[in-house]
């Protein structure tokens, strides 16, 4: 892909553009149980698998329920599930990383030593097997993608540690008497936080994807539960007969996750013009 270098300010409002759009997006699972036309979780084998229609926008499923009212549901899942998984394994990770790229030697060996057991398997693949021995449920499928998911935030702040601690300004701290504490999290932390910050950024569309992935196979969100992914396991036996079950669900998500991804793209932009891209 050829690389243009875009004006900051173009960047700035397709930040600020992507920022509403976003909230727009968190604002409407917050109220998706007063926005839903329908109890999503109404079960009416009468008016199973209608199409769309003025009092179904999105049609109904194989058990007559809503399933515009289910989407929305989900997304308040969704969402907020992979928000905080991000947020979890950001905070976990990072910490991580700075105390083993700070005091290196036997601890940076031994800590990282774990750190490698993990990415010597597939992500998706260890997140499957730790999800299938705790069973189903949202919690445990967000265990399930934390375990793996924090590494990469490790790595990262570990490199970028390795790097600052020898400049001068660390160095300075060191001779003024600062803790070890505060010289990581007060001089260091502020210092490599940038590709870490475009990295959880990035990560939550992965992570949305990551909870639908392991609900599609039935070791996630559990039914009766609206979810995306879920919602499209439910569906996929219909696909041919009633497409709009697996559609709608299908198409919000791809937004959705098409949205954050574009938001981690131009976070990355903004904190390291280097890289702009269109």
């Amino acid at each position: 892909m050829k690389k243009i270098k875009l004006p900051m300010d173009a960047v700035h409002k397709r930040l600020y553009f992507l920022f509403g759009v976003v909230l727009i997006l968190i604002v409407l699972s917050l109220v998706a149980p007063w926005l839903c036309p329908h109890d999503p979780n109404l079960t009416d084998l009468k008016l199973a698998n209608q199409p769309p229609s003025s009092e179904y926008p999105f049609g109904t499923d194989s058990y007559g329920r809503c399933v515009f009212s289910r989407v929305l549901m989900g997304a308040k899942v969704s969402i907020f599930a992979s928000l905080a998984l991000v947020m979890g394994t950001f905070i976990f990770g990072t910490a991580y990383g700075v105390v083993c790229g700070y005091y290196g030697g036997k601890v940076d060996r031994a800590l990282m030593g774990v750190v490698d057991i993990l990415l010597a398997f597939p992500d998706m693949i260890l997140a499957i097997a730790v999800a299938g021995i705790l069973g189903g449920g949202l919690i445990n499928a967000m265990i399930a993608l934390a375990v793996t998911g924090w590494t990469q935030y490790a790595r990262l702040a570990r490199g970028s540690v390795m790097v600052v601690k020898s400049e001068v300004y660390i160095q300075a701290a060191r001779i003024s008497g600062n803790s070890h504490s505060r010289i990581m999290w007060r001089h260091m932390l502020p210092n490599i936080s940038g590709p870490l910050i475009v990295t959880a950024t990035l990560q939550i569309g992965g992570m949305m994807m990551g909870i639908a992935g392991l609900s599609f196979l039935g070791i996630g969100v559990q039914i009766p539960q609206a979810e995306w992914g879920s919602m499209i396991n439910e569906g996929r036996s219909l696909m041919q007969t009633a497409p709009w079950i697996i559609l709608y669900p299908g198409v919000v998500m791809l937004v959705a996750v098409m949205i954050f991804n574009i938001l981690g793209d131009t976070v990355r932009d903004l904190l390291d013009p280097k890289q702009q891209t269109i």
